[in-house]
C-alpha cells in the first residue's frame, strides 16, 4: 500500500511538472509571435511568380537578388520563369501561371484582346534603336522595298511585329507583300544563319549579339517609327490582392535601373554568365537602351491604343480593345 501511495504521489508530481513546462513553452511561443520572430513565419512563404526574358530590367533584378532579400523579410518567396518572348510570357499569365512580368509594346495588345487579365503597372522611356531588321552582309536586299516577296522571320505578336508593320508602311508595302515566318528568337537566328529566311526582325540583346560577328547588315531600325517601350505587368488578381508587393517590385526595379544606367560595362560583365551571351554584345545593348521606370500616363495609353487599333485594322486582332481598361491605379 505504501509503495502504491508513493508511486501515485510521484506520478502526480511528474504530471504537474510537465504541465508547468508546457505552460512555459506556450507562453514563450506567444511572446515570439507578438514580436514577429522568424519562428512565427511559415516555413514556405507565399510564392510570387515572376516571368522574365533574356535581358531587360527584370532580368537584372533577378540576377542581383535584391528583390528576394526584401520580400523574404515579409514572408514571400519568388519563383522566376524564363520566356523566349513577350507573347509566350503573357500566355502564361493568361493561364494563371504568372503574377508579374515584362514585355515590349505589342504583346499586351494581343493578350488583352485574348482576355488575359493583365494590368499595366509601369513602363520605360522609348527605346527605338534597340530593335532592327537584319539581313546578311552580302544580301542583295538594300532597302525595305527590296523585302517584297522575301521571307522575313520574327516572333509573332512581339514588339518587332509592330516595327515590321511600320517599316513596310513607310515603304508603301503591306504585310501581305512579304512572307512572314513566325519563330522565337533562337529558332529565327538559326533559320537566318542557315539562309532559310531572307531577313530577321529582332530586338536587343539578340540584335547586338548578331551584330558581333560582322556578318549582318541593318536595313532599318525603330528610330522615327516606333517607341519600343518596355512594359511591366501584374495579373489583375495579384495587383488587387498585393498592391504593396507590386509597389515594392517597382521600387526595386528603379534601384537596379539606376545601377544599370551608370555602369553598362558592369551590367554586361554581371549578366554574361547567366545569359550565355557575349559580354561585348551585352555592353552594346546596355549602351543602346534607355533607362527609367515611369508611370503609365495618358500619352502612353494613347500610343498603345494606336498600336491596338492598327493591328485590329490589319485583321490581326479578333476584336477592338480599350487599353485604358487594363491600366493599374496604384495604391500605396
Amino acid at each position: 500500500m505504501v509503495n502504491k501511495w508513493k508511486m501515485g504521489k510521484w506520478l502526480v508530481l511528474i504530471v504537474f511538472l510537465l504541465g508547468m513546462v508546457s505552460g512555459c513553452g506556450g507562453h514563450s511561443e506567444s511572446a515570439n509571435a507578438q514580436k514577429g520572430s522568424p519562428s512565427d513565419k511559415k516555413e514556405d512563404g507565399e510564392v510570387i511568380r515572376i516571368g522574365y526574358q533574356k535581358y531587360g530590367t527584370l532580368n537584372m533584378l533577378k540576377a542581383r537578388g535584391d528583390l528576394e532579400k526584401r520580400l523574404k523579410q515579409l514572408g514571400y518567396t519568388i519563383q522566376w520563369s524564363l520566356f523566349p518572348g513577350g507573347p509566350q510570357l503573357l500566355e502564361a499569365m493568361n493561364a494563371g501561371s504568372l503574377d508579374f512580368g515584362h514585355t515590349g509594346e505589342a504583346p499586351p495588345v494581343f493578350a488583352q484582346a485574348a482576355g488575359t487579365p493583365l494590368l499595366y503597372v509601369a513602363t520605360t522611356p522609348p527605346n527605338p534603336a534597340a530593335e532592327a531588321i537584319l539581313v546578311a552582309k552580302d544580301s542583295p536586299i538594300r532597302t525595305i522595298a527590296d523585302l517584297k516577296g522575301k521571307k522575313v522571320a520574327l516572333n509573332k505578336g512581339s514588339n518587332v511585329h509592330y516595327l515590321l508593320v511600320q517599316v513596310l508602311k513607310k515603304a508603301g508595302l503591306k504585310l501581305s507583300d512579304i512572307h512572314t515566318v513566325y519563330l522565337p528568337p533562337a529558332d529565327a537566328r538559326a533559320a537566318f544563319e542557315q539562309g532559310s529566311v531572307d531577313a530577321w526582325v529582332i530586338w536587343d540583346p539578340f540584335y547586338a549579339a548578331a551584330e558581333q560577328g560582322g556578318k549582318v547588315r541593318v536595313v532599318a531600325d525603330g528610330q522615327g517609327l516606333v517607341a519600343n517601350r518596355e512594359f511591366f505587368f501584374a495579373s489583375r488578381s495579384f495587383a488587387e490582392k498585393h498592391a504593396d508587393v507590386v509597389n515594392i517590385i517597382l521600387e526595386e526595379l528603379k534601384e537596379v535601373d539606376h545601377w544599370a544606367s551608370s555602369d553598362p560595362k558592369g551590367v554586361a560583365t554581371f549578366l554574361a554568365p547567366e545569359l550565355g551571351i557575349d559580354e561585348q554584345a551585352l555592353e552594346t545593348a546596355s549602351k543602346r537602351r534607355t533607362y527609367g521606370i515611369e508611370p503609365i500616363t495618358d500619352e502612353v495609353v494613347a500610343q498603345q491604343q494606336q498600336i491596338a487599333d492598327e493591328f485590329y485594322q490589319l485583321g490581326l486582332l479578333p476584336n477592338k480593345i480599350n487599353v485604358k481598361e487594363a491600366v493599374w491605379r496604384a495604391r500605396k
